[in-house]
């Protein structure tokens, strides 16, 4: 199934009459309480509206180590040691062996020279003082333990340099719980320095364990310097470096555009701690990594600038760059100092879609990426329009980029719904989280928003705090509602993302999140399942209807059209909305379709026995879409709608 697309198609299907029918695909003979009508163009005054190709997304950000820890398969935290804790302590690393044997410092001796920080092993073993069986050395458990599985292969990756006059070493490695089999490994000298070797090893795993740590260990007693250690699983989408499991998560969405990197995390709580693209391109050993202090932890860049256009490029989404136009939490930049921040956009829109002979287009080619990205939106800070600044940091940003590419769309933080900008944009950002009844409410958000201004992104939205709990059933249907909302104003929403996509449940700073995972399992709360019953919608045509009921505060619908590519069949889905504690009974039709015309329905129905139900690692489908069949479905139905649910229906057009 997909969207109907076949504009001159339209006028002759809706000359049909649709019933449809709810829960059981049975008569139902009592008075219904509500009435739907879906209608021909053609017979009312209210037109038919185009979808957006554009409208449902996703929105990447690395909060809640939904990159570092998650979609980024890399195992091993703090690779670089540049996380020091108080006192200089090792921050996640920790020591095999007691201080008779082995000690270790950090110290700034490493042969990278945006890292400067390195860990000194002191091992102390001889002949008089014999190393314990198993030898000493260091652990590292990652992000909440290392997910090891049997069959599969793992590059480990580590930096050496030995004090010693004959700088040789003699390194083990291996996982807790997991024996591993070395299948090749490979020493290289690191050019900077004659001393140091960079040491990789491919292993398979002969066991699994969800939660291993990788282990260095050594007999032989010596002065050591290690640096830039990394575990990759080499079974990662397209080997370009994202968790499978997670991209699928979010593959199946059917993203259309992609939203990157954030957030607060483009502006951080402190300028220092900003997001600044240039720094997480190039080879992962050189990269510094930056301190997300907006979220509270170290971000190692695995995914970069680069690596966020290519996951954009794998989901088949247009990528849409927020960039950091001059402000913190905290601080902003006064216009006359926004030079670097111009030319940083300017370089970063060049590094993406620039040609390959050109000064950052050739960087990202000789990256690996020759081809240009389809860049064609970027957002001018992030929730900024609050400052002061805003309005004279946006129009000297904007100004450098219309003039150098008319093509790109250029994205306001400054809301528009209600009251018109006071600068030009193509689109303005719009962001909401508040309670479920709130957000039913702004189901009619756009509804009043002039059409001859710039266009709206609403580029994250949630139900959130006690109506939301770990992400329950209750925000999922109001978000259901929202979205019905955004679907009728879809002349002026030309695209729409929840937020936050993915938790790492060893870290949920912000609750709730779409995609909850762990170190090897991941579940969608009730908000994703809503997500996917918006997948169609995209490129869809929205069509006029009529929802008569004495529920108005509790009832919301809407119909589209949308054609299947893959089987080039059209279909009409109605979507509606049980916001209210009690059993609805609906009649619908569609104006136009002959009487007795016999055709295929599938209907899907999200709901729960309470409305407070979530979905969890132990139960990761109590909360997830039903979806059943019935043919020959006859030219009047009627629909009971269970209490708090979102109930979808597909109707095959013969």
């Amino acid at each position: 199934m997909a969207s109907c697309s076949s504009k001159a198609s339209l006028h002759v299907m809706f000359y049909f009459l649709f019933a449809i029918y709810f829960l059981s695909f049975e008569h139902c003979c009592v008075d219904a309480n509500s009435t739907l009508i879906v209608h021909n163009a053609t017979t009312v005054s209210s037109k038919t509206i185009p979808i957006p190709d554009t409208f449902l997304g996703v929105f990447v950000e690395e909060i809640n180590h939904a990159c570092a820890g998650g979609l980024w398969a890399e195992l091993v935290r703090n690779k670089g040691f540049e996380v020091r804790g108080p006192n200089n302590t090792l921050n996640v690393w920790s020591i095999i062996g007691n201080e008779s044997f082995i000690s270790v410092s950090i110290n700034d001796s490493s042969c990278f020279e945006r890292n400067k920080a390195a860990l000194q092993m002191e091992v102390h073993c001889n002949d008089k003082n014999p190393c314990p069986s198993g030898g000493v050395g260091i652990s590292n458990p990652g992000y909440w333990g290392m997910n090891i599985e049997q069959g599969k292969r793992y590059k480990v990756v580590y930096h050496i340099k030995s004090e010693g006059e004959e700088g040789d070493f003699n390194f083990q490695l291996s996982f807790t719980g997991v024996g591993v089999i070395e299948v090749s490994s490979n020493i290289t000298q690191v050019p900077e320095d004659g001393k140091w070797r960079k040491v990789e090893t491919e292993v398979e795993a002969k066991a699994t364990n969800h939660y291993s740590s990788l282990q260095i260990t050594t007999s032989k007693g010596g002065s050591y310097l290690f640096d830039q250690i990394s575990v990759m699983p080499l079974d990662t989408y397209m080997g370009h470096g994202f968790r499978k499991d997670l991209f699928q998560m979010v593959a199946d969405l059917k993203p259309k555009f992609m939203r990157f990197p954030g957030g607060t995390y483009v502006e951080g709580y402190h300028l220092q701690n900003k997001y600044q693209w240039k720094d997480t391109i190039g080879a992962w050993e050189e990269r510094p990594g930056h301190n997300n202090d907006i979220w509270n932890y170290w971000s190692d860049d695995g995914i970069g600038y680069l690596e966020y256009l290519q996951l954009a490029e794998d989901l088949g989404a247009l990528p849409i760059w927020v960039f950091n136009a001059g402000f913190s939490r905290n601080e902003q930049i006064n216009p006359s100092d926004l030079g670097p921040y111009v030319q940083d956009a300017l370089d970063g829109i060049e590094f993406a879609k620039g040609s390959p002979e050109s000064k950052w287009g050739s960087v990202r080619a000789g990256l690996g990426h020759p081809k240009p990205f389809d860049l064609r939106y970027v957002a001018i800070g992030n929730e900024d329009c609050e400052f002061s600044n805003y309005q004279a940091n946006y129009l000297k940003i904007h100004d450098a980029i219309r003039s150098a590419y008319p093509d790109i769309k250029l994205i306001s933080n400054c809301d528009a719904s209600v009251t018109p900008l006071k600068h030009p944009a193509d689109l303005f950002d719009f962001h909401t989280y508040t309670t479920s009844k709130d957000l039913f409410s702004m189901s009619t958000q756009f509804d009043r928003t002039a059409r001859s201004g710039p266009k709206a992104f609403v580029s994250e939205f949630a139900v959130w705090r006690k109506d939301a709990g770990n992400g329950s059933l209750l925000a999922a249907v109001a978000e259901a509602a929202f979205l019905i909302g955004l679907e009728k104003n879809s002349d002026i929403v030309d695209m729409v993302a929840y937020a936050p996509l993915f938790s790492n449940i060893n870290d949920r700073k912000w609750i709730p999140d779409a995609i909850v995972f762990d170190s090897y399992q991941m579940y969608g709360t009730p908000s994703y399942w809503v997500q996917k019953l918006f997948v169609e919608s995209s490129g869809a045509t929205f069509l006029p209807s009529t929802l008569n009921t004495t529920s108005s505060n509790q009832l919301i619908a809407s119909a589209i059209s949308w054609k299947d590519s893959t089987e080039n069949k059209n279909y009409i889905r109605i979507k509606v909305v049980n916001f209210g504690r009690g059993t609805e009974t609906i009649d619908i039709s569609i104006d136009g379709f002959p009487v007795g015309q016999q055709f295929g329905c599938t209907k899907t129905v999200l709901t729960s026995d309470n409305v407070m139900d979530e979905n969890s690692f132990a139960q990761p489908t109590k909360v997830v879409p039903q979806t059943s069949s019935a043919v020959n479905v006859e030219s009047k139905i009627q629909a009971i709608l269970s209490p708090f649910s979102v109930t979808s229906f597909d109707f095959l057009i013969l």
